[in-house]
């Protein structure tokens, strides 16, 4: 089965709706020891994505450029450069065409995680986004169905990715200086990544 781009469309629209429900959440789990404006942040991040995606009428290249320029134009937020990175990383790998087969799907997120790898030095364990992206995506490229299939495979590794930082102490950003106060709160960015892998794998 190919991968078109609204197929594509369709789901990042799903997991933007998914991150801005969110928002209260993102919120609250930030106030422990961030500044509470995760959940703001990741609103603004959504939906320039949504509106990037929606404008979009080119094919999953374009989509995924125009997604990452969008992001890139706004201000503040931790969240921003990271999410900007990955989105960029997934357009360079991404195809210039309307559809896709299923292991171009898989290069694409491993390039937007290949990018961001090389911004962010963190690794699952340090209670950042990464350890539910690196998962998420392992799931994505391990599973060998369909493309639903594997997007649902990567929701749940970043659902259980994200639940996980309970168990870690922060090591980077504001949070880094509570150290063992963190535990046994999510990381915000990791809630927030999973939150969009849901919507990935939405219907």
């Amino acid at each position: 089965m190919s991968v078109t781009a609204t197929f594509l469309a369709d789901r990042f629209t799903s997991a933007c709706e998914s991150v801005k429900a969110a928002e209260g959440e993102l919120t609250e789990i930030d106030s422990h020891f961030g500044d509470a404006d995760h959940g703001v942040t990741m609103v603004k991040i959504a939906q320039a994505i949504e509106d990037a995606v929606k404008a979009n009428s080119g094919g999953i290249k374009a989509m995924l450029d125009d997604s990452a320029s969008a992001v890139m134009m706004i201000n503040g937020g931790s969240a921003v450069p990271l999410w900007n990175t990955w989105l960029d990383g997934m357009q360079e790998a991404a195809p210039d065409a309307e559809e896709m087969e299923l292991d171009d799907l898989r290069k694409v997120f491993a390039g937007g995680l290949k990018a961001l790898s090389a911004l962010s030095k963190a690794r699952v364990g340090d209670k950042t986004m990464m350890d539910a992206l690196i998962p998420a995506t392992g799931a994505l490229m391990a599973d060998g169905g369909t493309a639903e299939e594997a997007l649902d495979a990567a929701a749940q590794a970043a659902r259980d990715g994200a639940e996980a930082t309970r168990n870690f102490v922060s090591k980077f950003g504001r949070a880094r200086s509570y150290g063992e106060q963190t535990l046994g709160t999510p990381d915000a960015g990791a809630v927030s990544m999973a939150y969009f892998f849901a919507g990935l794998a939405k219907k």
